[in-house]
């Protein structure tokens, strides 16, 4: 295979060379400074850079011409498969035809096209659709709008929020307060007022293939946050169904429907954080759908355009979209003094729909589920291997919990995640787990590579 020289490429239209050795860093630390990474140990990256130039289907290529598996769909968005040719050209050909119209009392006919599908997809009763840019936003839309909504209704006194243990809700000052990442929150103090249910990883639960079976009576912790708080000053609970930068921690059996049941009856909205579960990760278009619990407010990104624009959307039941229109004033103000400039872009929608329509197309939601067997056989095989106290899944995501070094739980998975990257597999590692999350479309046989690779990894350090 013939070498990618990117670095050669991108320097040389500058008036500058730099040839390209597998076995040395081309990069000058001038140039890799001026990019502050997120969630990167920069120093760490800009000593010994990982850098992808391409990727089609289930594989990324590197700098020098390596193939690498991709193991986490890249970053829980590509199920797909990257670079699918149907999305590639309706990107192009929207970019061609409309690049950007304005999001503020103007718009697009794809906007209100990719509304309806969503709508449709999704479950019954999510009739209203707010676009954003990202998960991150997704999270910050919906929080405000479950507080505006409160005060609309005459109960202004509504503004706690209850998030959970090991949940991500995104970077932005709302998803981080209602997130139960400590890694996370530490460096940037207190945001919105949010207090926390504990999370559901449970010893009694290690090694469970599917939901687990212990821990419902977790639920009730929300009873005693509301004899804490008191219902009237509580806008909402906001929980992942299941979460994923955590480590796919998974609700026990009833769980959900539990936690349901309580918001019903102290009058609590309910957010379902969907941006890595929805559009195919559990088998379902939706978590939602999968367990069987339907949220009043569910927030999705990632899948929804494969990870080929930036996009992520919030639905919502009539009952608060309505409230918002009954509160309005003249029809000529608006409803809901929130946006952004990028909500609903034309060649974000673009991408969706093909997305979207490649999802029920190819009837994946089945190939899903017919792959997903394999996929938890094989990622508990691995029970047993050297530092795994614990492997949890569902559909086409696994999260594995690794023995610590003393007072260092990230470096372990650290040090597996970049020795399978050096073997040509790419995974995530995130606080004392390795997460999984394989593209759709990966055949048994590249998942039996990866989970072998992995064993091997683990018993080698």
């Amino acid at each position: 295979m013939n070498r990618i020289d990117h670095q050669h490429l991108s320097l040389e239209s500058r008036g500058q060379s730099h040839a390209v050795d597998e076995h040395t860093t081309p990069y000058s630390q001038a140039w890799l400074n001026a990019y502050w990474m997120p969630y990167t140990g920069n120093r760490d990256f800009k000593a010994k850079p990982r850098m992808l130039v391409a990727a089609k289907d289930c594989y990324y290529t590197t700098s020098d011409g390596r193939q690498v598996l991709d193991g986490l769909s890249g970053m829980w968005t590509c199920g797909l498969g990257h670079c699918r040719e149907e999305i590639t050209r309706a990107i192009v050909k929207q970019c061609s035809t409309l690049d950007l119209s304005p999001s503020f009392q103007y718009s697009q006919p794809l906007a209100f096209e990719l509304a309806n599908k969503l709508v449709e997809l999704t479950p019954q009763g999510l009739d209203h659709v707010f676009f954003t840019g990202s998960g991150s936003e997704s999270a910050d839309t919906s929080l405000k709008m479950a507080r505006a909504y409160w005060r609309l209704q005459g109960q202004a006194s509504k503004t706690r929020f209850i998030g959970r243990e090991k949940g991500y809700h995104g970077v932005n000052f709302g998803g981080l307060a209602v997130g139960g990442i400590a890694a996370n929150r530490k460096m940037f103090g207190q945001s919105i007022e949010a207090d926390h249910l504990s999370h559901t990883l449970l010893a009694s639960n290690a090694f469970s293939k599917g939901l687990p079976n212990h821990g419902v009576e977790l639920a009730q912790e929300l009873n005693a946050l509301i004899s804490l708080h008191d219902a009237s000053t509580i806008a909402a609970v906001i929980i992942e169904p299941f979460s994923g930068s955590g480590g796919v921690v998974l609700p026990p059996v009833g769980y959900l429907q539990k936690i349901r049941e309580i918001c019903t009856a102290h009058n609590i909205l309910l957010i379902f954080d969907e941006v890595i579960t929805g559009f195919g990760r559990c088998g379902a278009y939706t978590a939602a759908q999968a367990f069987g619990v339907t949220p009043d407010i569910m927030n999705v990104a990632k899948q929804i355009t494969n990870g080929a624009q930036p996009m992520g959307a919030v639905l919502t039941k009539a009952d608060i979209y309505h409230t918002f229109m009954e509160h309005g004033g003249p029809d000529y103000l608006m409803e809901f003094t929130h946006g952004y400039t990028y909500s609903a872009h034309p060649i974000a929608c673009a991408a969706a729909l093909a997305a979207l329509d490649i999802l029920v197309r190819d009837n994946m939601m089945e190939q899903i589920n017919a792959l997903a067997p394999h996929f938890e056989q094989a990622v508990h095989s691995l029970r047993g291997t050297k530092h795994v106290l614990d492997i949890r899944n569902y559909g086409l995501a696994c999260g594995i919990t690794i023995e610590s070094h003393p007072g260092e739980p990230a470096k372990r998975p650290y040090e597996i995640a970049m020795k399978m990257y050096e073997q040509g597999f790419y995974v995530r590692y995130g606080g004392d787990t390795i997460q999984l999350a394989p593209p759709f479309i990966m055949t048994r046989s590249q998942i039996d590579s990866l989970i072998n690779a992995l064993g091997e990894t683990m018993n080698s350090l």
